[in-house]
C-alpha cells in the first residue's frame, strides 16, 4: 500500500486531500492501490480537530507530529514512514500577517520547504513531492489571464517567500532528479477555510448577522478593506483532486490551477448575503462605500481603512487550460455554488451555538 505524507493536516487543504484520500476515490485507485495517509501537525495544547473530525478515525489515517521549523522531526517522519508521496499543505497562509512576521513566514513557506526536500534527498529520494504555492508569487501582473509562465512580481512577504519555494523545487528537480513539483495555486476556499481569511470573514459575518435580524436585535456590520480587489476564488476540494492527479504523472510538470474567472470582494459580500436571502446594495465611494439592506439604510457591511493591507494585489485571474487538458481535471463547484456552500456552513454553525 501507498503511504503518502501530508503536512498542515489540520489546515483546509491537507484536510480536503486527506479526506479525499481516504473516504473519496482517488482516480484509478480500487481496493488493491488505497493509499495510508499520515497527517501531520505540530505539537500544541491547543490545536483544533474540526477540520479532521470526519476521517481522523479511518483505519487509513495516522496522525503524526513534526515540525515545518524542526529538521529533525522531518527526518525522523520520513525515515519511520519512508512515503512514495510527501504534500506539503503547510503554510503560514494569512497574507496580510506576513507584513508583521517575514521572517517567521520565509522560515516556514520557504525553509520549511528545504527541510522537506533535504529529509527526501537524504532518505527517501524516490519520492514524490508536492509544494503549494499561490498566485500571491505573481503580485503586480503583466497580462490576464495568468499562466505558469507569468514573471513573479511578488508584493508581500508571503508572496516572496512561496516565490522562493517555488525556486528551491525546481533546483532539487533539476540538480538531483527528484520528482518534486509546486504548482500555482489562484484563491481556493471552502468549509474548512480558517476565520482569518476574508472569505470565511464575510461568511461568518453574515450568519451572525442573519441571525440577529430573525431575532430583532442590533448588530455590528462586517467590517472590509479594499473591496475592489478581484480574486480567481474556486473550491479547495477541486483543487485537491488535481494536486493527486499532477503526482501521478509520468513525468514532474507544474500547473495553475484557477476557475478561469475573477470576481471582486464586493461580488462575494453580495453573494453572500444572498445566499442568507438578504438583499442588498452597495453604495458611496472610497472609504464611505457601504453595502446597505436594500430600500432601507441599514449598514451590513462598511470600509475600515485598518484592513487595507500596506501593498495591494488589485486583479488575480488564472489560466488553467493547460491543466484541465493535460490532466483531465475540471472544477465541479462554481463561485456562486462556492458562497452558498460556506453561507449555509456557517448559518448552521450558528443555529447550533445559539440553540445551546
Amino acid at each position: 500500500m501507498k503511504k503518502v505524507l501530508i503536512t498542515g493536516i489540520l489546515g483546509q487543504d491537507g484536510a480536503n486531500m486527506a479526506e479525499y484520500l481516504t473516504l473519496g476515490r482517488a482516480p484509478g485507485d480500487d481496493e488493491e492501490t488505497d493509499v495510508e495517509v499520515y497527517g501531520m501537525m505540530r505539537r500544541t495544547s491547543n490545536a483544533n480537530f474540526g477540520n479532521i473530525e470526519s476521517f481522523k478515525d479511518h483505519p487509513r489515517f495516522n496522525l503524526v507530529c513534526g515540525d515545518l521549523t524542526d529538521e529533525v522531526s522531518i527526518d525522523k517522519l520520513v525515515k519511520e514512514i519512508e512515503p512514495d508521496y510527501f504534500i506539503n499543505f503547510g503554510a503560514n497562509s494569512f497574507v496580510g500577517c506576513s507584513w508583521d512576521m517575514p521572517l517567521q513566514v520565509f522560515d516556514v513557506n520557504t525553509l520549511g520547504v528545504i527541510r522537506c526536500l533535504e529529509s527526501l534527498r537524504k532518505f527517501k529520494p524516490d519520492c514524490k513531492f508536492y509544494s503549494a504555492g499561490s498566485s500571491e508569487e505573481l503580485g503586480d501582473v503583466d497580462y490576464s489571464p495568468q499562466d505558469i509562465k507569468h514573471p513573479i512580481k511578488a508584493r508581500s512577504p508571503y508572496g516572496a517567500a512561496k516565490a522562493a519555494a517555488r525556486h528551491i523545487v525546481k533546483v532539487y528537480r533539476e540538480s538531483y532528479d527528484m520528482f518534486a513539483i509546486h504548482s500555482i495555486l489562484f484563491n481556493h476556499e471552502g468549509i474548512r477555510r480558517g476565520e482569518e481569511f476574508v472569505t470565511r470573514k464575510i461568511t461568518k459575518a453574515v450568519a451572525r448577522i442573519k441571525y440577529s435580524i430573525n431575532k430583532g436585535e442590533k448588530f455590528d456590520p462586517l467590517q472590509l478593506g479594499n473591496v475592489n480587489a478581484k480574486r480567481d476564488w474556486s473550491d479547495s476540494q477541486d483543487f485537491v483532486k488535481a494536486v493527486w492527479l499532477m503526482l501521478n504523472q509520468e513525468e514532474p510538470k507544474e500547473y495553475v490551477l484557477s476557475s478561469n474567472e475573477t470576481h471582486s470582494v464586493k461580488e462575494f459580500v453580495s453573494k453572500a448575503f444572498q445566499a442568507a436571502d438578504i438583499n442588498g446594495l452597495w453604495s458611496g465611494e472610497s472609504l464611505d462605500e457601504k453595502f446597505r439592506v436594500f430600500q432601507e439604510n441599514t449598514i451590513l457591511a462598511e470600509i475600515n481603512e485598518d484592513f487595507y493591507r500596506p501593498a495591494e494585489v488589485e486583479l488575480l485571474y488564472g489560466d488553467s487550460s493547460p491543466a484541465r487538458k493535460e490532466l483531465g481535471w475540471k472544477p465541479d463547484i462554481s463561485f456562486d455554488m462556492l458562497v452558498e456552500r460556506m453561507v449555509k456552513h456557517d448559518l448552521a454553525i450558528a443555529e447550533r451555538s445559539n440553540a445551546t
